[in-house]
Parts: structure tokens; sequence; C-alpha cells
């Protein structure tokens, strides 16, 4: 395995858009197949590593699980985490179509909210935002 430390910026820069542009591909080709839940839920959950592990040729795989394991956003990358793992179990073990579809769109969920993690402020505005849309009192 080729040490990070060792790549130049041009490399690590190459590295990051081959692999993000791979996993959004990855992405939106599992649209392709989002009628067949495992294979969209393979397709799409690979897309998503992919984009994530993107971002360590840029800042480095030991400052990228740092900062995904900050008090800030632990919660939100176990979260996101889980939601990878399970959603492939549903898809790979067991082959049940409405289990690997709700498990994609927990996984999505949790991707926003692993994102929002990483705006200042951004998951407190939209807590409010969805507590003003969803509350029942008038």
């Amino acid at each position: 395995m080729v040490c990070f430390l060792s790549l130049s910026f041009k490399q690590r820069f190459y590295g990051f858009a081959i692999c993000f542009s791979t996993g959004l591909a990855c992405v939106l080709l599992s649209m392709l197949v989002f009628f067949n839940p495992v294979k969209f839920g393979i397709t799409f959950t690979f897309g998503n590593l992919l984009s994530l592990g993107s971002t360590a040729f840029l800042i480095g795989p030991k400052r990228q699980v740092s900062m995904m394991l900050d008090p800030v956003r632990i919660y939100a990358t176990a979260l996101y985490l889980a939601s990878i793992i399970i959603a492939l179990f549903c898809a790979l073990y067991v082959h049940n179509k409405l289990l690997t579809l709700l498990a994609i769109i927990l996984e999505f969920g949790a991707l926003i909210w692993y994102s929002l993690s990483y705006i200042p402020f951004a998951r407190a505005m939209v807590s409010k935002i969805m507590l003003a849309c969803f509350d029942t009192e008038f």
C-alpha cells in the first residue's frame, strides 16, 4: 500500500477525484436498479463507502478517523457506519427487499445527518426546521 505521506498534493487530489467520482457514479448508477432493492442497496452503499474514503486522500486516514470520532460527530458517525452495515447485511444475507429498502432509507438519512455535522450549527438548524414542520400544535 502506498503511504499517503509520500504522495504529492497532485497525486492525493487525483486519488480523491477518482475515488469520489467513482463513488458518485455508483450512487447515480444505483438509481438504474432502484426497483431491485438488493442490487440498489449494494451499489448505493458501495458508492457511499468510496465517497467517504475519498476524503482520506486529502486529509489522510488518521485525521479522517480522528475527525469522525470527534465528540461532536461520534454519534452521527456511529449511526452512519451502523446503517451501512445494516444495509449490506439486509442486501447480502437477508435478501428481503422491504428490509433492504428501509435500511437504505436509514443509510441516506444517516449520511445527511453525518454530513451536516461538518457544517457549524447545521444540525441544530435542521432540527428546528423539522420541529416547526412537524409541530402538531396549531
